[in-house]
């Protein structure tokens, strides 16, 4: 039988025996030391273009600032690796478009004119660039993530994220003068992974 045709068989057994062999000390080396894989001018290109899709305002701090690009650097250092090439090459596809548009690197564009490219990208006109706006979707999911996800993951810088659409954290419990509605729930400022993160 081929490999791929094999039935997976784990047993819940398994699974909880070999979790036990996990070494703490790697685990905590790896949340130590989070891995990235963009270079500072692909860092830049992102974050020209998440700026523009959450830009910072009067109601608070935009994608750039809630730390949405490292979020999704650490991801495709991670669990988003097999996208790394896909990624890399929309970025360089984004840089392409500007130069052959207005003869300049994206991030040294005027906002205005990041968003006419970025709306091209999004209602598929954006010209040699087939893949714009697969990746254009892909990117704004990801600044998504990295706005409003746990700040453990290297977004949510701060917990802006989560005080913009006033989330206040997750909880074990909830006291009884907490679940009244008559006022907003009091932030609790940790991430559900990591006991010492604020």
């Amino acid at each position: 039988m081929p490999e791929e045709n094999k039935p997976f068989n784990v047993t819940r057994r398994t699974v909880i025996a070999s979790a036990t062999f996990v070494p703490l000390a790697a685990l905590t080396a790896a949340a130590q030391a989070p891995q990235t894989v963009l270079s500072p001018g692909q860092l830049k290109t992102l974050e020209a273009f998440i700026d523009r899709l959450v830009p910072k305002d009067e109601n608070g701090p935009g994608a750039v600032e809630c730390g949405a690009g490292t979020y999704i650097d650490r991801a495709l250092a991670g669990a988003l690796a097999a996208e790394k090439g896909t990624f890399l090459g929309g970025l360089a596809g984004v840089d392409t478009l500007a130069r052959a548009t207005h003869n300049a690197a994206f991030a040294d564009l005027a906002p205005e004119v990041r968003d006419e490219l970025l709306t091209t990208m999004d209602n598929g006109s954006a010209s040699g660039f087939p893949n714009a706006r697969p990746f254009f979707n892909r990117v704004r999911r990801l600044t998504l993530e990295g706005m409003f996800s746990d700040p453990y993951y290297g977004g949510n810088k701060n917990f802006a994220g989560w005080d913009l659409i006033r989330y206040p954290g997750p909880r074990l419990a909830v006291a009884p003068e907490d679940q009244k509605m008559s006022a907003p729930p009091k932030p609790y400022r940790r991430s559900a992974y990591s006991a010492g993160a604020k």
